[in-house]
């Protein structure tokens, strides 16, 4: 295994002007020593990974990094920019700039080599020597741990594997021991995490870790990193007086921290303030606030945390995503029964009590019967996951509850939603109460959901279940009305959602107003389903025609991405476009936005129906005027792929580069 920097990876006087230039230089170097296989591949997944948050640190560092199948082995490029480069630093531009490359399955020895660098960025003397390096191989020897031959002590290897020291290690818990005997110190347990799971979590570890000694409070660190994770030891959790989560993906078996005061934000929150993080903690323990805090999925921001709008997107993104298993093997199962035995078959008796193994209504019936046991948990799901992305775990019964309870008052897919939001809400009501240390044990598993199905009963029962339901009615007596300029309209925008984001929220959102109408489904339902699932096919198929038709516009990983865009379009996987709109997002996302919008329009007009929530060109013959439909699709994709190809077209080329080879695409994530 080779050593994971070297001379040669080392650039003292990096000359890019942007954090893509800067990628692609110090990206050439680790191509030229055989350590990436596809240099634009490789870029395209740092660009996808910088999308998901700015990997600029305060105090003028810049770490994009990534796991990449285009990565050989674990490799480090070291770049020193005199004029700074911007990655989105609160503080301003990074003069050091880090990139880690990690293959896809990165061994754990390495990766806790880089947790160790990501440990070391937050010493002061370690980046003030980096900025002071005279050569490449002293840079490269400092960045390694190796010691100076003037001091003798431990190996560099031992010493570099001892500073990643994995959840409840000692030095976190000995640090806070110095006050004394007779001086109880505040104990706060933490968990860091990424979405990498390389660099912020570690660098978040030792943020808290170095303010909890400067305050005198002992902080153990979970870190739940890309190398795996030890749990924290349970006695250390029972005895701590708070938790602080700096984390952007779920913290997993979040419930051990069940009845603590909680601080929950975004990784970079914890890397950059963290003596305001021990010092939120150590208040809310001294208002006498035990309860854990609210678990909403995931707290992107590096700040105070998102607003109102922001998490209730990802709570009904959670019960959404988890929902559309059912939907697709419940819808689909149903599809084919109407196929088979024809739109009577709902009728036919129960296959428990009567099955005829040569007839084919009897196997269309048993399709139908299948994939109605199927639907029938939709709601329930939605409303469950929705309350399990509020509150964790215990908001899984309520929520269940009140979407089975949506169900039987008719109150349907909007009764779901309501009942899901209600049931979190009550879950975090229940878990502020202030309860003695003894019964918190039991709170999740017997107090919670008794007391919160109870109060979610009543209020779906008596409270708002009526009036959902009715409202439920006339939405469904509206789309089964739906005809002309209104449906035409409906169809444009139901485009415009599908296409906005790529299998993202608002694509969620869409799909998941369509599918609840199949539920009961009318004529106008079936139209909207067939017009969702017309958009969302669009943009992975127009970007496959566009790397078809102009390949020289795009890199060679966008070209091989472009084959497979083929089957995701035609498959009604929207997220085949995700690749290309990461690389080239203001000219990739406007057109299938417009794309989507004519299919969606040309849908409604000509009047096709679905009755598959799933499927794409393969649920065809279950199509209403299936000819017409594709002309639809085939509509939205040319307009899709003319106006990409028109757009790049009239991109101004890239000045050359003397730090990275000419390619035969363009600069990764180019933005005008």
């Amino acid at each position: 295994m080779s050593e994971l920097i070297t001379a040669d990876l080392v650039d003292l006087d990096l000359s890019a002007e942007s954090k893509e230039a800067a990628a692609r230089s110090l990206a050439a170097r680790m191509r030229e020593l055989g350590r990436v296989t596809d240099l634009d591949g490789f870029l395209a997944d740092v660009a996808a990974r910088e999308a998901q948050m700015p990997t600029g640190l305060d105090g003028g560092i810049g770490i994009p990094h990534c796991r990449s199948a285009h990565v050989t082995e674990p490799t480090l490029a070291f770049g020193r920019s005199a004029a700074g480069i911007d990655f989105g630093a609160p503080d301003g531009p990074a003069d050091l700039i880090f990139l880690i490359a990690a293959p896809a399955g990165g061994d754990a020895d390495h990766l806790s080599i880089l947790s160790a660098l990501a440990r070391h960025l937050m010493d002061p003397e370690f980046t003030s020597a980096l900025r002071a390096a005279e050569a490449p191989g002293a840079a490269a020897a400092l960045i390694r741990g190796d010691e100076p031959d003037s001091e003798p002590g431990p190996s560099a290897a031992d010493g570099e594997a001892e500073v990643a020291p994995e959840a409840g290690d000692e030095p976190a818990r000995t640090a806070a021991e110095a006050p004394g005997a007779d001086a109880q110190p505040f104990r706060i347990v933490a968990v860091t995490s990424c979405p990498t799971g390389i660099a912020h979590t570690y660098m978040a570890a030792e943020a808290l870790e170095s303010a909890g000694r400067a305050a005198g409070v002992e902080v153990v660190v979970e870190t739940q990193g890309s190398a795996g994770f030890v749990k924290l030891d349970p006695a250390v959790v029972a005895a701590a007086d708070g938790v602080i989560f700096a984390h952007d993906v779920e913290v997993r078996d979040k419930g051990r921290f069940a009845g603590l005061p909680t601080v929950d934000v975004g990784v970079k929150a914890g890397v950059n303030r963290p003596g305001e993080l021990i010092a939120e903690v150590r208040a809310k323990a001294a208002r006498g606030e035990r309860a854990a805090a609210p678990t909403a999925p995931m707290d992107a921001g590096a700040d105070a945390g998102d607003g109102f709008a922001t998490r209730l997107r990802a709570w009904l993104m959670t019960g959404v995503s988890h929902m559309v298993p059912f939907v697709a093997a419940g819808g689909l199962l149903i599809a084919l029964a109407f196929a088979i035995g024809g739109y009577g078959i709902n009728k036919a008796p129960s296959v428990a009590d009567h099955f005829a193994w040569s007839e084919s209504a009897s196997w269309a019936a048993l399709l139908f019967q299948t994939g109605g046991v199927a639907f029938a948990f939709l709601v329930p799901v939605l409303a469950g996951f929705i309350a399990y992305g509020m509150a964790d775990r215990p908001g899984l019964v309520p929520g269940f509850v009140g979407g089975s309870i949506a169900l039987t008052v008719d109150a349907g897919f909007l009764g779901g939603l309501i009942a899901g939001l209600l049931a979190g809400a009550v879950v975090m009501a229940v878990q502020r109460l202030n309860v003695p240390a003894v019964l918190r044990g039991i709170m999740p598993v017997v107090v919670i959901p008794l007391l919160s199905s109870a109060v979610v009963g009543f209020l779906m029962f008596l409270v708002v279940g009526k009036p959902v339901a009715a409202l439920q009615k006339a939405l469904t007596d509206w789309l089964g009305g739906l005809s002309g300029t209104n449906a035409v309209i409906l169809g444009t925008l139901l485009g415009l959602l599908m296409a906005a984001d790529l299998g993202g929220p608002l694509n969620k959102v869409a799909y998941a107003f369509a599918v609840g109408g199949l539920a009961d489904p009318n004529e106008g339902s079936l139209k909207v389903m067939a017009a969702v699932m017309a958009a969302g096919m669009v943009p992975p198929l127009a970007m496959a025609l566009a790397t078809t038709v102009r390949g020289r516009l795009f890199t060679a990983s966008e070209r091989e991405n472009g084959k497979a865009a083929w089957v995701l379009g035609a498959s009604f996987i929207t997220e085949g476009a995700i690749p290309f709109a990461a690389a080239d997002p203001l000219r990739v996302i406007p057109s299938a936005m417009a794309g989507g919008a004519v299919t969606g329009a040309l849908s409604m007009a000509f009047g096709c129906t679905l009755r598959a929530p799933h499927g794409g060109v393969f649920v065809v013959p279950l199509i209403g005027s299936p000819f017409l439909y594709l002309l639809a699709v085939a509509a939205g994709t040319a307009v899709t792929a003319a106006a990409v190809l028109l757009l790049k077209g009239l991109r101004r080329p890239a000045p050359p580069k003397a730090a990275a080879p000419a390619e035969d695409g363009e600069p990764l994530a180019v933005a005008v």
